[in-house]
């Protein structure tokens, strides 16, 4: 998915015009990336679609000029006390290149296991992976119909040629754990926690 934000050029960034924007409900910005920065700014309010979701975005920033850049959020900084957005980092998307992002993960179904009194542990809700921008899925759907009471699904099983998975193929992202390991003890968890790291459920 992607999400267009609408910025304007900024002609200076010093410290002074990087307060007055603030007093004036914009948020500075930069792009990196590309042949040199991007320094511009956009109203806070445009950042509520993009900042505040579960949901992976890219974005496309516009310029009052028509110039249209695409790319992701490399990191964004609050306010320590107002929690107010006070900067924003991009990097520049390139159809060529390919870029690192967190994919949420959506459990599809109902899992037996639960049903028979098993509980479900969602370990991972996003993961990390390392795609062209044009294949970067919006989510991980995860079936867990079949899944039993000491099964698991892990990364393995949703390894795909569109993309690299940034974490180790027995990383474990939703298991169902009989009840009585609710309140194991510390050995009965080191032990799950080693059945965690078995191949994957059918």
């Amino acid at each position: 998915k992607s999400i267009t934000i609408t910025g304007s050029k900024r002609e200076s960034v010093g410290k002074k015009a990087t307060k007055a924007l603030r007093n004036a409900g914009m948020v500075p910005c930069v792009v990196y990336g590309g042949k040199q920065p991007l320094h511009f700014s956009a109203p806070e309010l445009a950042f509520k679609n993009l900042v505040y979701t579960p949901n992976a975005h890219t974005v496309v920033v516009e310029m009052e000029n028509g110039e249209k850049v695409n790319a992701v959020v490399q990191d964004i900084q609050f306010h320590p006390v107002s929690d107010r957005i006070i900067h924003v980092d991009f990097y520049q998307l390139f159809d060529d290149k390919a870029v690192t992002m967190d994919i949420p993960v959506r459990l599809v179904g109902n899992s037996p296991g639960v049903k028979n009194g098993g509980r479900l542990l969602f370990r991972k809700r996003k993961l990390t992976i390392k795609a062209l921008p044009g294949k970067l899925p919006d989510f991980f759907d995860i079936d867990i119909n079949k899944l039993k009471i000491g099964g698991n699904i892990a990364v393995a099983s949703l390894l795909n040629d569109d993309f690299a998975i940034l974490h180790p193929d027995n990383t474990v992202v939703v298991q169902v754990k009989s009840s009585r390991n609710v309140v194991a003890s510390d050995d009965e968890e080191e032990e799950g926690e080693a059945a965690a790291e078995a191949p994957a459920a059918e």
